[in-house]
Formats: C-alpha cells, sequence, structure tokens
C-alpha cells in the first residue's frame, strides 16, 4: 500500500533542535541486561510536533527518558540545542497516561508545583508579587483547556479527564522548550481523549513548544503530529519517518477524510511488519 506516507529520511535532518543519533540503550548494563534500544536516530525541529508509534515494549518511553536526561545512552548521542544531554534538562516538561496529582494539594497547588522545584522559578514563586503572577499564569492555563474555576478543588473532586488536562497545564506552567507525552490520554474514553486532543492542538498552536508524543493510536498520531515516526521490535529503532501533510488546525471533520485514513492505514502497515523486525 502506497498511500500518502513516503520515508523521508528526517532522521538525519540537519536543522535537528532535538536530535537521537544511534543512541542504544541497555537495562541493567551488562550483556544480560535488556537492550531497549540499538542505534535509534530521530530528529525534531523547533517547534515541531512530532509523535512516535510502534510496538509494545519497542522502547519507547525509554526514547523519551533519553531526552529528558533522566537516562543516559549506552551508546550513541543525544543532543538538545546543538547541546549534549548529559544531566536532565529543566527546560521539559512532561506529562504521562497517570496524571499524578497530589491528592492533598488543591488544583492550583498541583499546578504550581514545578514552579516550586525549578529554577529560576523556584526562587521567585516566594515573592508575593512573582506568586500572584504565577497564579495569573495558572488560572489562564486552566481557562484555556475548559477548568476555568475548578483551582481550589482536589484531584478526587475531579473527572479522569479533568485530572488529565490539570496535568498538561503542570507541564506547561514553566513554559518549556520541549513537551514529552508519554500516552497521556491512553486511559480516557474516546470522547474526553478526543476533546484533550484539540486542547492540546489548541495550546500548542499557541505558543510553538517542540513536542514528542509517544501513543499507540495512530488517529491520534496522525491528528496532533506534524511527522510520525515508527519504531521496531525490541530492541527499538526508528525504521520509517515521515511528514503528516494535513492543514491546522485539525478539524474532527479531516478524520473521515480519505487521506487521513490513508495515513493511518499506511503507519498500520509499517507497524505490522516493525513487529518482525529485529
Amino acid at each position: 500500500m502506497a498511500g500518502p506516507l513516503a520515508e523521508t529520511g528526517m532522521a538525519g535532518a540537519a536543522a535537528s533542535f532535538v536530535e537521537v543519533a544511534d543512541a542504544s540503550l541497555r537495562y541493567g548494563g551488562d550483556q544480560d541486561g535488556v537492550l531497549a534500544l540499538r542505534e535509534a536516530s530521530l530528529a525534531i525541529a523547533r517547534g515541531e510536533f512530532a509523535a512516535v508509534v510502534g510496538p509494545s515494549g519497542c522502547g519507547k518511553s525509554t526514547l523519551l527518558k533519553l531526552i529528558a536526561g533522566l537516562n543516559r545512552p549506552s551508546a550513541g548521542r543525544i543532543r538538545v540545542g546543538g547541546a549534549d544531554v548529559v544531566t536532565p534538562l529543566k527546560t521539559i516538561g512532561m506529562a504521562f497516561q497517570n496524571p499524578l496529582l497530589l491528592p492533598w494539594r488543591t488544583t492550583l497547588e498541583n499546578l504550581l508545583l514545578p514552579l516550586e522545584i525549578v529554577r529560576p522559578h523556584r526562587h521567585r514563586i516566594r515573592n508575593r508579587e512573582d506568586y500572584g503572577r504565577y497564579v495569573a499564569q495558572a488560572r489562564e492555563l486552566l481557562a484555556e483547556v475548559g477548568l476555568d474555576g475548578v483551582e481550589r478543588r482536589y484531584p478526587w473532586e475531579l473527572s479522569g479527564g479533568m485530572q488529565q488536562r490539570v496535568s498538561l497545564c503542570r507541564a506547561l506552567i514553566h513554559k518549556p522548550e520541549i513537551l514529552l507525552l508519554d500516552e497521556p490520554f491512553g486511559a480516557l474514553d474516546a470522547f474526553t481523549r478526543e476533546e484533550l486532543w484539540d486542547a492540546l492542538q489548541t495550546l500548542w498552536l499557541e505558543q510553538h513548544f517542540t513536542v514528542l508524543l509517544v501513543t499507540h493510536d495512530l488517529s491520534e498520531a496522525v491528528y496532533l503530529a506534524d511527522s510520525v515516526h515508527v519504531m521496531s521490535a525490541r530492541p527499538g529503532r526508528v525504521i520509517f519517518s515521515s511528514a503528516i501533510e494535513l492543514p491546522r488546525p485539525r478539524t474532527p471533520e479531516m478524520r473521515f477524510g480519505s487521506t487521513f485514513v490513508d495515513y493511518v492505514h499506511t503507519l498500520r502497515a509499517h507497524i505490522g511488519r516493525a513487529r518482525g523486525t529485529t
């Protein structure tokens, strides 16, 4: 099946902001450990929305950890903004399938948590004037994702979709350069998930941060991303990369068009072949 996707060689792009170059990672350190990634390469331009798809256990989440600086590669290199990643980055935001909200903190308090940790915000937030500015920024973010007025509610007072919106806002509150998303909508019902696709797209179109989304949902990848990268079965490596040439903003109606459907079918075919790739 040819479809509209065509291999582009984007993994070798010269003007990349995020660059993964022949990165391998073996958990356990020795030859008996699990080889999660083998010579994986990926390039993402500044402000690009990229998605990674592939078989379960292929190392998609491991790739995010390497880019975030939470793990070091066993071989190869990770570069962000032209510099090697050797320690955890402070210029990233992360959101996961589980919202991971602290149950004893209100929505606002959960949202402000990164500012209490990340420099230079952790010093500024102690100042009353700066604190007021941060609170206003948090409320603005909540309003943008349809959560105006929930600042004083605790996580147990929020639905799953509302909690995930708070998690997304928390990942963006410190204005990161890169947003890393690990299946953030995977546990939600279809209608809520699609609502959050639009909320995320709106935030990205307004702020143009760089995004890397890990997902099993091929429609989600096509709907949100500028480029999609397919990984092989473990040990994972990127075996196919291509642009998604659909106009923005993406709309729900596009998902029923032939071009969108062809993208999804072609990705599915590549993943089917990836299951047998080593």
